[in-house]
């Protein structure tokens, strides 16, 4: 009886006129998604690194469509060239395996473990460290696990690098940044990176604790306008009330606050009487920010912790976390010229720099920030920005951000101005945001090789931004 011959397995196929990007057209078996790595081989044994940008098909038919070259590959795929590439008339495509994904990155060592590759969980995600002095714009809907992938990415900058943090906590979601769940538990049951963790200097400054740990500001170390914002005057239309301030330190010096209002009132100008009587509607004196002679939060950063998480949310008044962000930017700029890098972690940063929000303290936090977006990175500035909708959050502040951490948004507007901000994310990946389970995210921009669509790893430490669950009747 005679054999029946097999057909050999058709491979999927492709071409690139300019040696940048290359078309392709599948076969029924073959499954390419946007953003997926491939490896491209073409007559002569050259093979090239590629991603799948975007892909069409129709229901029984083959797929197709486009992507972009990424680099070179050497005869034994042990080293990616990303400086050059080549055009070709034909070529196959085939999924890139996990030691070929891992030439992106190249040093492994300046590169953060964050999670898996969505399309192939066997193979790690990575950020590269060293492009954090950039600035960098996370965001997610509310259910999306925004901050618990950004714990993931802070926890692995404390592991893999010595740039200090500084984390403004409005819902104090990074207050267990030092805790592991395994505290306390047998040696084997920490891991390295949780022991790597333990050993970093992280700082907890909370309202409500005792020195050293209180998150306080002097009032007298703030500048003119800064104070000014406090008590919401303006120099020109509340001219002696103004001129009162600027002479606040002679007048109150270190006084109890409790005094404050006597003292200006023993002065016994109209002025003085006007200032009083402000401050004691606004309340100013009640506000629980004020140092008393503890430590201010500005003397603890110029010591640099590794990170320092600032609670914002235990305030009595909503005014004291923009007093306590004003004082430190203010303070991080007027020393810029001392280029000490920083990571600036702002988590919602809709509440310190949206358009909308034009009290005095807000558009002071806000016009500082969009200064430092401007200009800041030069110095060592560096922002990381982390909010549920991109639209209550300054464009001039987005504009300046060259990475981009996405995770699901279902949001037409914030996708549509998300695609115009960050032009070089591919539009089809960009579009599948709305579609991410939670802890999936796409990143692009300098803190990748190349645009990544990742399933985040598990958090070393507590996570302060569970859900609460609902308690359930048993019996």
């Amino acid at each position: 009886m005679r054999d029946v011959e097999t057909a050999p397995p058709q491979l999927a196929a492709a071409a690139s006129i300019d040696g940048r990007y290359f078309q392709f057209i599948g076969t029924t078996e073959s499954v390419f998604e946007p953003g997926s790595l491939v490896v491209l081989a073409s007559p002569g044994e050259v093979q090239q690194l590629g991603q799948v940008e975007e892909v069409s098909f129709a229901i029984g038919g083959a797929p197709h469509g486009a992507g972009r070259i990424l680099g070179l590959l050497d005869a034994g795929q042990s080293h990616l060239d990303v400086r050059q590439s080549v055009a070709f008339a034909s070529a196959t495509l085939h999924p890139a395996d996990a030691r070929t994904t891992e030439l992106l990155y190249g040093d492994t060592t300046a590169a953060l473990p964050i999670g898996s590759f969505q399309a192939s969980h066997d193979i790690p995600a990575r950020l590269l460290a060293q492009r954090f002095n950039r600035h960098t714009f996370w965001c997610g809907q509310s259910g999306s696990g925004k901050t618990y992938a950004l714990g993931v990415a802070l926890e692995q900058l404390l592991i893999h690098t010595s740039l200090p943090m500084v984390v403004f906590d409005p819902n104090a979601d990074f207050v267990h940044l030092r805790e592991t769940p395994a505290v306390g538990g047998p040696q084997d049951e920490v891991s390295d990176a949780q022991r790597a963790l333990a050993g970093r200097d992280i700082r907890i400054l909370r309202p409500a604790s005792a020195a050293p740990d209180a998150l306080r500001v002097r009032f007298l170390d703030l500048n003119l306008r800064a104070k000014a914002a406090v008590f919401r005057l303006d120099p020109l239309d509340d001219r002696a009330e103004h001129n009162e301030l600027m002479h606040i330190e002679e007048t109150v010096g270190l006084a109890d606050p409790t005094n404050v209002v006597q003292r200006l009132l023993d002065r016994g100008t109209d002025a003085a009487r006007e200032l009083a009587a402000r401050t004691e509607n606004l309340r100013v004196t009640d506000w629980e920010v004020w140092a008393q002679g503890m430590e201010p939060v500005t003397e603890i950063l110029d010591t640099r912790p590794d990170a320092t998480v600032l609670d914002l949310g235990g305030f009595a008044y909503p005014e004291e976390a923009l007093v306590v962000a004003l004082a430190v930017l203010d303070d991080l700029w007027e020393k810029r010229e001392q280029r000490r890098p920083l990571l600036i972690v702002i988590d919602e940063a809709h509440n310190f720099c949206s358009p909308e929000n034009n009290s005095p303290l807000q558009a002071a936090v806000r016009e500082r920030i969009v200064q430092i977006a401007a200009e800041g990175r030069k110095f060592g500035l560096w922002l990381l920005l982390s909010t549920q909708r991109p639209s209550r959050v300054h464009p001039s502040i987005i504009s300046q951000c060259d990475n981009l951490a996405l995770m699901k948004m279902t949001s037409p507007v914030d996708l549509n101005e998300l695609g115009t901000i960050f032009g070089f994310v591919p539009t089809a990946m960009l579009a599948r945001a709305a579609r991410f389970r939670q802890g999936e995210a796409l990143f692009a921009g300098g803190f990748v090789p190349a645009p990544t669509m990742v399933s985040m790893g598990p958090r070393l430490t507590r996570e302060g931004g569970a859900d609460v669950g609902v308690p359930l009747r048993h019996g």
